[in-house]
């Protein structure tokens, strides 16, 4: 459950609250000892929050991407299975952890930027695609729901 008085969120330049819808980028990290949530919204990914050292240890950011094709929108989110140190976990068990954690994922994105669905409403039924990224470019996706609530 998402605690929101513990997300951050940051409009990054070219992002406003209420779109555009793409390009738009998400970029989700966390503090393990205080617990927040970080995310940035933007046309690009969160390049400084990505450059963090806990984040370039432990690999665990959740980076999200609006995607527009003929069926409609979609978002496809973006984890790294296997990276950072293997101190960390096997790939298998950090695959476990963000889907033990994707409802308070999803209620973060869609808690920071609501405005957007406000604005755009078409996107409540956009399906939301999770990508796992394996070493030597193996990825694995799995539906994670829809975007309304």
């Amino acid at each position: 459950m998402l605690d929101a008085s513990r997300l951050h969120v940051t409009f990054a330049d070219g992002a406003r609250p209420d779109g555009p819808l793409t390009p738009r980028r998400y970029t989700l990290t966390h503090s393990d000892r205080t617990g927040h949530l970080f995310l940035t919204v933007g046309t690009d990914y969160d390049r400084r929050a990505l450059r963090s050292l806990q984040v370039r240890l432990e690999r665990d950011e959740v980076l999200g991407e609006w995607m527009l094709d003929a069926e409609g929108p979609r978002l496809d989110l973006h984890m790294a299975a296997q990276g950072g140190l293997p101190v960390f976990g096997t790939g298998a068990m950090r695959v476990g952890i963000f889907r033990h954690y994707r409802s308070m994922v999803l209620e973060a994105l869609r808690h920071g930027d609501k405005a957007l669905a406000e604005a755009h409403p078409r996107i409540d039924d956009a399906p939301i695609v999770a990508r796992f990224h394996w070493r030597r470019g193996r990825v694995e996706s799995e539906d994670w729901g829809r975007w309304r609530r």
